[in-house]
């Protein structure tokens, strides 16, 4: 246990220290994100160690039940893909433009407008592709406008990573939690509907508190024109979104697993988007966007966190976690410890060993645990910048418009806003 558990602690404590200190490893002309890499070696000491088996990681990652861990990423990178497909053609950015323009003047009204449009958006798409979209658009609006964009920065950041949790494909985190526990898409939304609303109405009212008095000023620079170049190209994008979320539905009603549906869509949206430019003898560069800003390095980091849980179920550490838990009040111990934890190793990997210290927990508290744990992991990723590769790529977004955003400035946030609206949602599961 002792070699596996500090295996483990190291390979955390470097992939924290890489994204603080060095986020990018430059390998010839390449540059590739540390965390990765990191969780990458720490798989692999582990295997040479024998802490675990490389048969057993094999039998787990091509087991046909909801933990398996292909399934999940297939489902995660399918529905992220249809939600860049939708980013290039210019779809979020005209939103944006026209949330902009209805605000007028408004800083205020900006504000509460923007919130909408986000969390509506990250709701039905991807929190990731949402703040890769609309973070750039807001540092640039924001400079022409002359006003300060940290109030809707943090509005943009926080909205995503709360109403992510309404749906169980809005983050990689609900998917790997929800599925491993044979949790269908309408019974999530039965559950987490009322602590999504009630988190979201508290982020809300946290974020509009602390920036009023940035509010006040009016805007002085103009929205600009955005157009939609294809139009066809678009309304099939959409469809294909639309009858795709439509059918993670009913999946379970009809016997069809959420990965394979996902999967369906993302081949038939290429199939469409290759007869349209075919027809019109054009390049399908969305389709080579798509490819390019896939998020793939989700792969190599969610299956080495993988074997990393696997050697610390055999060695019996999960299970103690577990039953250090306990059972009694199921949904503020996991709700707390999994928003913390998330802050330490980041939440794919936290998600990815609560779903095996999960199982220690009683069954007459199983239900509560799973949703607790599944709200830590999405309001976790404002509490530090480390909370979640959301809030790393947002933070790296930053940086490249010259936009100050410490660590202390986002804790500022974390505290301020993420804590009680993590004790309202755990509060109505």
């Amino acid at each position: 246990m002792a070699l596996t558990l500090g295996v483990s602690i190291a390979t955390c404590i470097v992939m924290i220290l890489g994204v603080l200190f060095f986020p990018k490893l430059r390998i010839g002309k390449h540059r590739l994100g540390s965390y990765w890499v990191v969780a990458l070696i720490g798989a692999l000491l582990l295997l040479l160690t024998g802490r675990t088996s490389l048969g057993n990681v094999i039998s787990a990652m091509t087991s046909d039940n909801a933990i398996n861990p292909l399934k999940i990423l297939v489902l995660f990178i399918s529905m992220t893909i249809l939600s860049i497909y939708l980013d290039e053609l210019g779809f979020f950015r005209y939103l944006a433009n026209k949330t902009l323009k209805r605000a007028g003047k408004n800083q205020s009204r900006l504000f509460i407008y923007l919130y909408l449009i986000v969390s509506v958006l990250t709701v039905f798409t991807s929190n990731d592709v949402i703040i890769l979209s609309f973070t750039p658009f807001i540092c640039y609006f924001a400079k022409n406008a002359k006003i300060n964009p940290i109030p809707f920065l943090a509005a943009e950041f926080v909205a995503a990573n709360t109403w992510s949790m309404a749906l169980i494909i809005g983050n990689p985190t609900n998917i790997y939690l929800g599925t491993s526990y044979g949790i269908g898409f309408v019974e999530y939304l039965q559950t987490m509907w009322l602590p999504t609303l009630g988190a979201g109405l508290t982020a809300f009212a946290m974020l509009y508190l602390t920036s009023f008095k940035h509010l006040r000023q009016p805007i002085e620079g103009e929205a600009e024109e955005v157009t939609i170049h294809d139009p066809l190209s678009l309304w099939v994008g959409i469809a294909h979104l639309v009858v795709c979320t439509v059918m993670l539905a009913i999946s379970s009603y009809i016997g069809i697993e959420m990965w394979s549906v996902s999967a369906i869509a993302v081949l038939s949206l290429a199939i469409w988007c290759l007869i349209i430019d075919l027809s019109r003898r054009h390049i399908p560069d969305e389709l080579v966007a798509c490819g390019r800003r896939a998020p793939w390095q989700l792969i190599p980091f969610v299956l080495s966190m993988f074997v990393m849980t696997i050697a610390l179920d055999e060695a019996g550490v999960t299970a103690a976690i577990g039953h250090f838990l306990g059972s009694q009040y199921a949904a503020m111990k996991y709700g707390v410890s999994s928003f913390l934890a998330a802050n330490v190793v980041n939440n794919i990997p936290m998600s990815v060993l609560y779903c095996s210290i999960l199982q220690a927990c009683d069954p007459t508290a199983l239900h509560d645990a799973v949703y607790a744990t599944i709200i830590g992991s999405n309001i976790g990723a404002f509490l530090t910048p480390i909370g979640a590769l959301a809030g790393i790529m947002w933070s790296s977004i930053l940086n490249e418009h010259q936009l100050r955003f410490g660590y202390l400035d986002f804790l500022k946030i974390g505290i301020t806003v993420a804590v009680p609206t993590l004790l309202v949602a755990t509060a109505l599961v």
